[in-house]
């Protein structure tokens, strides 16, 4: 069963976003992880954070300076 999980770390300044991704990469170990973030700077290291523990990132930048991250491993 592919479970889907989602970490909404809008309004969070570095480093709480990517802390909160690995945690939940960990929990997950497989599936699907979607991020939203809303700065350039939390979507480079949540990126950077995934593949180093090694998931797939797709990025969706969107209107109003928000990206979508999704993580599949």
């Amino acid at each position: 069963m592919d479970e889907r999980r989602a970490v909404d770390a809008r309004g969070l300044s570095c480093p709480m976003p990517a802390m909160l991704v690995r945690r939940t990469l960990l929990e997950a170990g497989s599936g699907t992880v979607e991020v939203q973030v809303d700065n350039g700077t939390s979507c480079e290291n949540v990126a950077r954070l995934a593949e180093r523990e090694g998931w797939q990132v797709a990025i969706q930048e969107q209107p109003g300076g928000l990206y979508r991250l999704v993580l599949t491993r």
